[in-house]
């Protein structure tokens, strides 16, 4: 690396011991280069966030929600932060007046909505771990987390309280309580007795605790604050136990990291949550939120009317999964095809116009403000106007999308990297930079960073373009694994998170994720083939929205499960006169081979081995998706459950591609 233009080199990391690979140097942000950036004075926890802002912005809008009127949706409504304070007491008071104590465990479960975050603001209050349970996992997964955590207290939102039954006989050793967030039932009622349950209504619970009186523990920053359970792509979900040290680190590392920038937010900004609060991405950033006394109002738990409550709440800060941006870019992108010559030419000019000028180092506001005005304001106006900031984690997005949505979206578009184990935050790319493009940007000014080689893969964390296994260390990781101290010895060695990515600096301090380092295995011939490295790289093909890939040591080739992109496909099909709607056109032969044939050529151009371009394609119409168990509720593909799905698929493409 020559030019490390956002990081600094703060150690050498010694050479291999024991048998260990060797390491490179030890990495920081370049915002931290005086040292990390110190806590807020006077917060010790999550409860002193909420707290502290209570005090200073009490009239502040905090959370919100559509009122519904008639059957139909209307403005936001909201609370302020002195007025959620006061229930937030009031729900605390009732869950100790249950029998929960300090150190006990409360789980929520549910969409977000303002009652999430009361209840989890009540734990924070009383020292209470709070336990979100996945709102997309099923029973099984609610199951087990209630019981190896131990809940003994859940709040459920109102249509997922039957699910909470299914686990009944084996919950009910630990579960003693349930608090819908709407109402109950008489049915409802008589079931739960059944089992020597209680269960309230949200508006009976928060009569409980009246003339009760329960005084706040003093809870410090080593306390854990809550037990996340990672969704996991194969075998039970582990408890990660994140302190309130991790999350007061984060959220002091993000406030510098913005304030450098000159991005700072402030009590004006204005948040939707719709990404899971089971999930640390959305709970650190709505942390960080309530630290700025800004406001967060909730969707309304549909996908299909996202983008309407994003225009009745116009929010400033967007975050997003890929899922999401993806489709935002596919609706834009047909949306421009379908609209005449005209709008379709005017649209590419100022595309390449604008993408010119950042390009040479014109920040985004300065490159085109003529047609930011004139073309791109519609594609602002479509996220609400007011969005100056968007933010995409949990998953790689791809390169093209993020290219696109740079330019037009009129905002800063920032990919991020974390784990729950890291507390989300461990790299953001940074606005106005495009040479980040692709790359998950520098570290967070909160944690220190280096390579570790993997041999095995061929990756060298000392070569002159530094790989290998991507290590951090800081205040922001987490304490362990709930119950599993043998788990936690495998990623932890010297104060060192090990994450199981494969990264590569970039000559300017970012980090591009480029591999998996479990996801390798060898074809029947011999040769290793690191399949996530080949899914990111096949990813930057236009024609196509997402890919698996699969091969074993029995076979001595690739195969690959497409989704096409739709749009794609159409222009394809119009031009080679082939007729049929998208699900037919997946089904064409000679669809198939245009596919292939894009893959192989983009395979060439990245010089690709032979033996890493698949020789049969799959097309589905339908996205790998998290209703057939194909993704984590974070989109990583699961790949047991990709094989066991498409096992009949993938049996005649290999008997076919053999003839």
């Amino acid at each position: 690396m020559t030019e490390k233009k956002f990081i600094i080199e703060m150690e050498k990391a010694k050479d291999a011991t024991e048998g260990r690979p060797s390491v490179g140097p030890v990495y920081r942000s370049v915002f931290a280069k005086d040292g990390f950036p110190p806590h807020v004075e006077g917060m010790e926890s999550c409860w002193d966030v909420f707290r502290l802002s209570v005090e200073k912005y009490p009239r502040n809008k905090m959370l919100g929600h559509r009122q519904i009127v008639n059957g139909k949706p209307g403005e936001y409504v909201w609370l302020t932060y002195k007025e959620v304070y006061d229930i937030v007491i009031k729900v605390g008071h009732s869950i100790r007046s249950c029998g929960v104590e300090p150190g006990g465990r409360c789980g929520i479960y549910g969409a977000n909505c303002p009652e999430w975050v009361m209840s989890m603001e009540a734990c924070n209050a009383h020292g209470i771990y709070c336990v979100p349970l996945y709102d997309t996992l099923g029973a099984g997964a609610v199951e087990f987390i209630i019981c190896h955590a131990e809940v003994s207290i859940v709040f459920v939102e109102e249509k997922k309280i039957t699910e909470v039954f299914k686990t009944f006989h084996n919950t009910t050793k630990f579960l003693k309580t349930i608090v819908s967030f709407g109402k109950v039932t008489t049915e409802q009622r008589e079931q739960t007795e059944k089992f020597g349950l209680t269960i309230y209504s949200w508006d009976e619970f928060l009569l409980l605790g009246d003339n009760q009186h329960f005084d706040l523990p003093v809870t410090t920053k080593t306390e854990i604050c809550t037990i996340m359970y990672t969704s996991g792509t194969t075998g039970d979900p582990k408890g990660v136990l994140i302190s309130n040290d991790s999350i007061i680190t984060l959220i002091a590392g993000v406030k510098r990291l913005l304030q450098s920038a000159n991005e700072q937010l402030n009590e004006e900004d204005v948040y939707l949550s719709y990404l899971p609060l089971a999930h640390i991405f959305d709970r650190v950033i709505e942390e960080l939120f309530i630290s700025h006394g800004a406001s967060i109002g909730f969707w309304r738990g549909d996908a299909k009317l996202l983008i309407e409550d994003i225009g009745e709440l116009k929010p400033t800060i967007f975050c997003a999964v890929p899922r999401v941006l993806d489709r935002i870019y596919t609706g834009l992108t047909e949306k421009i095809s379908s609209g005449g010559f005209l709008k379709r030419t005017l649209f590419n000019i100022a595309y390449e116009y604008k993408q010119h000028n950042m390009r040479k180092g014109s920040k985004h506001v300065e490159a085109a403000p003529l047609f930011d005005k004139v073309v791109f304001s519609k594609v602002k106006q479509g996220l609400g106007g007011k969005v100056r900031l968007i933010l995409s984690g949990a998953a790689p997005l791809a390169t093209h999308v993020e290219a696109f949505l740079r330019v037009v979206a009129c905002a800063h578009v920032l990919q991020g990297y974390g784990l729950t184990e890291t507390c989300a935050g461990t790299f953001v790319s940074l606005p106005n930079e495009l040479s980040m493009l692709g790359t998950v940007g520098p570290p967070v000014p909160n944690v220190d960073v280096c390579l570790e080689s993997v041999p095995e893969m061929g990756y060298d964390a000392n070569s002159s373009t530094p790989r290998g296994e991507i290590c951090v260390r800081g205040n922001t990781l987490f304490s362990g694994y709930f119950k599993r101290e043998d788990l936690t010895k495998e990623v932890m060695v010297d104060g060192w998170f090990h994450t199981g990515d494969i990264g590569e600096w970039q000559s300017n301090g970012s980090m591009k994720i480029i591999d998996r380092k479990k996801n390798i295995f060898k074809l029947s011939q011999g040769e290793y083939v690191a399949v996530e490295n080949l899914e990111n790289i096949y990813g930057e093909v236009s024609e196509i929205d997402s890919i698996w890939i699969y091969g074993n040591s029995f076979e001595s080739f690739l195969i690959a499960i497409v989704n096409p992109n739709k749009q794609a496909l159409d222009l394809w099909a119009e031009e080679n006169g082939q007729s049929g709607d998208f699900a037919a056109l997946c089904e064409n032969p000679k669809a198939k081979e245009y596919i292939l044939g894009e893959l192989t050529k983009h395979a060439k151009a990245k010089k690709l081995k032979g033996f890493e371009i698949p020789k049969a394609v799959h097309l589905d119409p339908v996205p790998f998706d998290m209703e057939r168990d194909l993704l984590t509720p974070t989109y990583k593909k699961k790949r047991q459950q990709l094989l066991k799905y498409y096992q009949s698929v993938i049996d005649d493409m290999y008997k076919n591609a053999a003839k």
